[in-house]
């Protein structure tokens, strides 16, 4: 357990850019005896203020933020308080940006399709030192650990792909035209087609067409059941 054992209740910290959802969640949290929600934020800003305002046990994350993305913000908070265990709750598949979260510093990373209950235990979990992933992601990367090398260097390509790329490369997978990845990510569409000339320059694509098969082939193997 993270700061105080003084502490009869862990305190939360909920990041998410849309308020019903933050709502939702801490209204959740709220029911249970031994959590309590200190503090909400939607961006990379508020989060890291409310970071020092509230001292929070446990921070839930967002992937998609309103200003920066939540991998960025892991780190972020990482550097800041050691002490703090991170839990990813995300609608973005977690084939996708599992290995980064937990690169970057998280303990979990929760779907937001799943059943309430579950991020309840996932936040328990975390908050005991403990890695919380579904079974069937443990078993990828557990197979990312010992597969063929044409696997491994797959992902490795996938890997040098930055997080404001990883997240165009995803949204073009789901079919995404590059105005409504610009507006998803508030970003310019000048970004985005920045961001898709290094995606297929990194990823040894000839065009536009085979990115877009690339991405859908993807976006189609990590939307599977988790």
């Amino acid at each position: 357990m993270s700061r105080s054992k003084r502490k009869t209740r862990a305190r939360v910290l909920i990041v998410d850019d849309h308020p019903a959802v933050r709502e939702a969640l801490a209204a959740h949290i709220g029911n249970e005896s031994d959590l309590e929600v200190c503090g909400e934020a939607a961006d990379m800003g508020q989060a890291l203020r409310q970071l020092v305002a509230t001292r929070p046990d446990v921070a839930v994350v967002d992937i998609s933020l309103k200003s920066g993305n939540g991998i960025d913000l892991i780190k972020r908070i990482r550097d800041r308080d050691a002490h703090v265990c991170i839990l990813v709750w995300s609608m973005h598949s977690e084939s996708l940006y599992a290995r980064r979260a937990l690169a970057a510093g998280a303990l979990g990373y929760v779907n937001k399709d799943q059943a309430t209950d579950v991020i309840i235990k996932a936040i328990r979990r975390v908050l005991a030192g403990k890695i919380w992933l579904s079974p069937s992601m443990s078993e990828r990367l557990l197979q990312g650990v010992v597969g063929t090398r044409r696997q491994q260097d797959a992902h490795a390509r996938l890997d040098t792909l930055k997080n404001n790329e990883i997240a165009v490369f995803s949204l073009i997978g789901e079919g995404k035209e590059t105005a409504q990845i610009a507006k998803r990510l508030h970003l310019s569409v000048k970004t985005i087609e920045m961001y898709r000339r290094r995606i297929r320059q990194k990823l040894g694509l000839s065009d536009s067409g085979e990115l877009y098969r690339v991405a859908a082939e993807w976006a189609f193997k990590v939307s599977g059941p988790e």
